[in-house]
């Protein structure tokens, strides 16, 4: 679901064909460029290369030779790096003011889909739920969104029930680093090794999802699979080399990322076993809202619970605080609580009964944050109810 909270960009066309971006944020300072001159350097993080990401995606997609130059400021109330999708959010909204600028009639189903690849502009190797939730979500509702082709179906959440946002204050830019590529990678090994173990055509399955439907086997079946056809030890680079029957470069041909060349050894059962593991509990978690919501809450806070877990203990992608910070939501009554986003940092998102709230606001306030002056100070965007909110959307005068 999409949070209550946004990014929004004024905009209005100029005749100097130069984009010039300003944001109401003094920390991140003016940028300008020609459109006709629009670079991505991925060697260096800069805060508005998410903006060309998203421009890039839309005059690509469209072969615009023509783009018309653009002013621009942003602001937002989306807490920058806390695993809340501030940067897809940004791209989303830098894609949506491009295509209004140039005069553009795109759909929201394949604004999600060129925003989703163009991120990857900035060399994050992603999935599309941040940009496809941005387009596609809409109030009071969450989402459950399925791919190739995309598309979003409602499940309606339980009554008095209140979702919590909880910022660890511990800060993780994923495009800066390779740990979410890494595991894209991982993911990525997993599902070739199974698949030419299983006689399949290796190279062209690039994620677990191609894998599971070119078997045409279940969730549960693909656990089974994978405890069979996977050791649960690491696997070095050599060994996976052998595996599939490669050189070293050919596999950075066939599987690897840029920023993953480095990386010796790869966690594979643990991986896979996550992420089919994961996608059950989310099909899972749907079917419980849409036969009894009410009367399962219990259930869905466990779903939760278990999510946090497989990411702590399979894929590795909490970190100290956030399981801290998920336990502490549990002892003062959440009914479930997970990380959310990339991970190494960021958010949990906790389930919690409504007339609970104020005193779990509470309690996880005195918990966590009054007692460190750093956490304090962002307690107001850290600490949060939310219900699910409304997607991209253009405001016209």
């Amino acid at each position: 679901m999409a949070i209550e909270q946004d990014i929004v960009i004024a905009a209005s066309t100029n005749n100097t064909g130069e984009i010039v971006l300003l944001n109401t944020d003094p920390d991140y300072r003016e940028f300008s460029t020609k459109v006709q001159n629009v670079d991505i350097d991925r060697s260096t993080l800069r805060w508005y290369n998410y903006f060309l990401c998203g421009f890039r995606g839309i005059v690509e997609s469209r072969k615009l030779d023509n783009a018309v130059g653009m002013n621009l400021v942003l602001d937002g109330t989306v807490p920058k790096s806390a695993g809340l999708s501030s940067s897809s959010a940004f791209v989303c909204c830098a894609g949506l003011a491009t295509m209004r600028a140039n005069g553009l009639q795109i759909s929201k189903v394949e604004l999600a889909e060129i925003c989703t690849r163009c991120e990857r502009y900035i060399g994050t190797q992603g999935g599309g739920m941040d940009q496809s939730i941005a387009f596609l979500a809409e109030r009071k509702t969450a989402k459950h969104i399925e791919f190739n082709p995309l598309r979003a179906n409602d499940v309606q959440l339980p009554d008095g029930v209140v979702f919590v946002i909880t910022n660890s204050c511990v800060e993780m830019q994923k495009a800066a680093t390779s740990h979410y590529n890494i595991r894209v990678v991982e993911c990525r090994l997993a599902a070739q090794i199974i698949a030419k173990s299983k006689n399949k055509e290796w190279k062209e399955i690039r994620k677990l999802g191609d894998l599971q439907k070119n078997l045409g086997v279940s969730l549960e079946e693909m656990l089974d699979i994978v405890d069979k056809e996977l050791k649960t030890q690491p696997y070095l680079k050599s060994e996976v080399c052998e595996i599939l029957g490669v050189t070293e470069d050919e596999l950075k041909d066939t599987s690897l990322s840029d920023n993953t060349l480095h990386i010796t050894s790869f966690k594979l059962h643990a991986r896979a076993k996550h992420v089919f593991s994961e996608a059950n509990r989310v099909l899972q978690f749907a079917e419980i809202c849409g036969d009894n919501p009410d009367g399962a809450v219990k259930l869905l806070g466990s779903l939760m619970n278990e999510s946090h877990a497989s990411c702590r203990d399979l894929y590795e992608c909490s970190c100290t605080e956030l399981d801290e910070l998920t336990q502490l939501c549990v002892q003062s009554g959440a009914l479930g609580s997970r990380l959310t986003g990339a991970g190494w940092g960021g958010c949990a998102v906790s389930m919690v009964r409504g007339h609970r709230v104020a005193d779990f606001l509470s309690k996880v306030y005195e918990g966590y944050y009054a007692n460190d002056p750093q956490r304090k100070v962002r307690v107001q965007e850290s600490l949060f109810t939310t219900q699910p909110g409304s997607g991209a959307a253009l405001y016209i005068p």
